[in-house]
C-alpha cells in the first residue's frame, strides 16, 4: 500500500516521502481501516520536523486523523466489517490503510461524507473541549477566536455560532476575511495587526470577551489579555505564532479573569466519560446540520507536499484532505 513516511526529521520536508510499504497488521484491540480521507493538522507538519510534544522516531507513517470503512475488528470492539468510522491515533493515518486502537474511533455521524468526517473529529473536539468543558460557554457571550483560518479556529467559530454564541474572528491575514465570514458567519471579522483592544470594545459594547479562544499566542496572546471580560476565560490553545508568551500574574488579579490550557487529547484520556459525552455531542449537532466542517481544498495523497506546503505558508481557511488512492 501507499503510504507517507518521515524517514528524517527536517524543517524541510525532504525526510517525507510516498512509498509502498506493506500494511499494517492488525493486533487486538485495533481496528483495520481503510482510509478513504485523512485530514492534515498542524502537529502533522510539526512531527516532520520534531518540534511537536510527541515525537516518534523515524520513520514512521504522518497523520493524526481519518475517516473509512472497517475491514477487520475484533466482536468485542462494537464495530464491524463495512461500518463507516472517523477518529485516528497520533500518526499512521496518511496511509491506505491504518490499524487503529478501537477506542480512538467513532461512528461517523448519519449523512456525512468522508472528507468532511475527517476533517471534524480534532478540530472540533479541541474547539468543544475549550469553549464548553473548559469555558462553560453560555448562550449570549461574547466569544473571541483567533486564528479563525485554521481548522481549530473554524471550528470554534462555527461551534460557538451553534452554541448561540455572538463571535468575533480575527485573522492575521485581511485577505481571508471575507473567506471566514462566508464559511462561519461570525459577528464580525477584524485584524491582529497591533491593538486591536478598542475594537473588541466597540464591537462588544465595552463587556469585552467572555471567553479568548487563543491558538496563536505570542503579540496576540498579549493584546488578548487586555480584551478579557471581568471574571472571563483566556483558553490557551497552541503557539501557531511561533512565540510563547508570557504574563504578569497582576494582569489576572486586576481584570479578575482566568487564564485556562487546552489539551483536548489528554483531556479526554484522563477523563474518558467526559471524552465521550464530548464526541457524542458533537456528533449530533453535526447530525442536525448545526456545524459544518470547513475544507480548505481535497487532494490526492500523492499531492501531500502541495497541502503542506499550503498549511506552512499559511494559504490555508479550513481543512487540507488527503484522499489515499483518488
Amino acid at each position: 500500500m501507499q503510504a507517507l513516511r518521515v524517514d528524517r526529521l527536517t524543517d524541510d520536508l525532504s525526510g517525507v516521502q510516498l512509498v509502498n510499504v506493506p500494511a499494517p497488521t492488525r493486533v487486538s484491540g485495533e481496528v483495520l481501516v481503510r482510509v478513504r480521507a485523512a485530514s492534515l493538522n498542524f502537529p502533522d507538519l510539526l512531527m516532520t520536523r520534531g518540534e511537536y510534544q510527541f515525537k516518534p522516531e523515524p520513520p514512521f507513517t504522518a497523520g493524526l486523523e481519518l475517516a473509512g470503512e472497517v475491514l477487520e475488528a475484533d466482536p468485542a470492539s462494537g464495530f464491524a466489517p463495512g461500518d463507516r468510522v472517523m477518529g485516528g491515533n497520533k500518526t499512521g493515518a496518511f496511509a491506505e490503510i491504518a490499524s487503529v486502537p478501537a477506542d480512538k474511533l467513532a461512528l461517523m455521524p448519519q449523512g456525512m461524507d468522508f472528507p468532511s468526517a475527517a476533517a471534524m473529529g480534532a478540530a472540533y473536539s479541541t474547539a468543544f473541549t475549550g469553549l464548553v468543558e473548559l469555558g462553560a460557554l453560555d448562550e449570549g457571550q461574547w466569544v473571541l477566536v483567533h486564528g479563525a483560518s485554521g481548522g481549530v479556529g473554524l471550528a470554534a467559530c462555527d461551534l460557538a455560532r451553534a452554541m448561540g454564541a455572538r463571535v468575533i474572528a480575527t485573522t492575521g491575514s485581511p485577505a481571508k476575511a471575507d473567506r471566514i465570514a462566508a464559511l462561519v458567519r461570525p459577528d464580525a471579522v477584524i485584524g491582529t495587526a497591533g491593538r486591536f483592544r478598542e475594537t473588541i470594545a466597540e464591537l462588544t459594547g465595552g463587556v469585552l470577551a467572555d471567553i479568548v479562544f487563543d491558538p496563536v499566542g505570542g503579540d496576540v496572546f498579549d493584546e488578548s489579555t487586555r480584551c478579557v471580560a471581568f471574571g472571563g476565560k483566556l483558553i490557551v490553545v497552541g503557539f501557531t505564532a511561533g512565540r510563547i508568551a508570557e504574563v504578569s500574574t497582576n494582569i489576572p488579579l486586576i481584570k479578575g479573569f482566568s487564564i485556562v490550557g487546552l489539551r483536548a487529547g489528554e483531556y479526554a484520556r484522563r477523563f474518558p466519560e467526559r471524552g465521550a459525552a464530548i464526541n457524542q455531542a458533537i456528533r449530533k449537532l453535526a447530525e442536525a446540520g448545526a456545524i459544518v466542517p470547513a475544507i480548505d481544498r481535497t487532494l490526492p495523497l500523492s499531492r501531500w507536499r502541495e497541502g503542506f506546503d499550503a498549511m506552512a505558508q499559511r494559504q490555508l481557511v479550513g481543512k487540507v484532505v488527503f484522499v489515499p488512492g483518488m
